[in-house]
């Protein structure tokens, strides 16, 4: 079903350490929070109407996983290498996409996929 009344999403990071999560999330999007709506709260728009939210959540910090859709999964892993983030090895699933995962310090997952099912080189 396709909602045509929807129009953003916002992925919610839950945190124990919010100020360790804060430099973290810096490093991985490689700039400050363009949104500080409260303290123990901050937002990265990483896309038109996408946003990544980190805020204080100890009861279920650490157990989330988000996907975010890439162009480039290798050279979305060479930005996290390059800002010193520990970033698994690419898998790919062939004719479908290609995958590296980033845990941050809570253990809550970023995985970066980059869709290839209409790449004929793949």
């Amino acid at each position: 079903m396709l909602n045509h009344n929807i129009n953003s999403v916002i992925s919610v990071i839950p945190v124990k350490n919010f100020e360790e999560a804060l430099d973290w999330y810096k490093s991985l999007f490689g700039r400050d929070p363009d949104v500080v709506p409260m303290e123990g709260i901050a937002e990265w728009q990483i896309v038109e109407n996408a946003w990544i939210q980190v805020g204080i959540d100890p009861d279920r910090a650490g157990n989330t996983t988000v996907v975010v859709g890439v162009n480039d999964v290798e050279a979305q892993r060479k930005i996290c290498l390059d800002a010193n983030l520990s970033i698994g090895e690419i898998e790919e699933y062939p004719g479908l996409i290609k995958i590296a995962e980033i845990s941050d310090p809570e253990g809550n997952k970023i995985a970066f996929v980059q869709d290839i099912s209409s790449n004929p080189d793949h």
